[in-house]
Formats: C-alpha cells, structure tokens, sequence
C-alpha cells in the first residue's frame, strides 16, 4: 500500500513538471512598442508558414516577468520570445533580439 502510494504520487508530480514544460512555448516577432513603466511589450509575431498569406498580424500585448530585462530593446527590433500562459494572461517569460 505504501508502494502504491509512494508511485501515484511520484506519477502526479511528473504530470504537474510536464504540463508546466509544455506549456512554454516559443515565438518569433517583431517589437511595435515597448512601456517599461507598466513591464508589458507589444509584439507583431511572424507568420507560420503559409504562402501567400501576406496580411499583417495585429501586435499582441505580454506582460513582462520580473528579471526580464526590456533596456536593450527598441520598436523594430525582431526577436526571439518564450511565453506561457496563467489565467488567461500571456507573460514573456525570455526574450532575445535576432
């Protein structure tokens, strides 16, 4: 019963680990305005994949984590950005210039 026990445990930590894994994903985009008062940046993310599919996306706004730094980024800037999401808000959780 122990075992048992000791297992369902160990299996439902490793669901929780997984899920918090897969639920960062990463994006490419274009930097249309940054507020370093309120931490958030708005992002025009670039088009996956489909030909002829020249319309603009609309910039999406992310709020920033805590200790990721937005002082070496300006508008029209590509960049490279990890995010996940919490109670329906996107947060950049890393983000690099390309």
């Amino acid at each position: 019963m122990k075992i048992a026990r000791i297992i369902s445990v160990g299996v439902a930590a490793f669901v929780a680990v997984s899920s918090a894994a897969f639920a960062q994903q990463s994006h490419t985009g274009t930097v249309t305005g940054i507020n370093r008062l309120n931490n958030t940046v708005a992002i025009r993310q670039t088009q996956s994949g489909t030909v002829g599919a020249n319309t603009a996306a609309a910039a999406e706004e992310f709020k920033v984590e805590s200790g990721v730094s937005l002082e070496a980024l300006h508008a029209g800037d590509g960049v490279n950005f990890s995010t996940s999401e919490a109670d329906g808000a996107k947060t950049i959780t890393k983000i690099d210039r390309r």
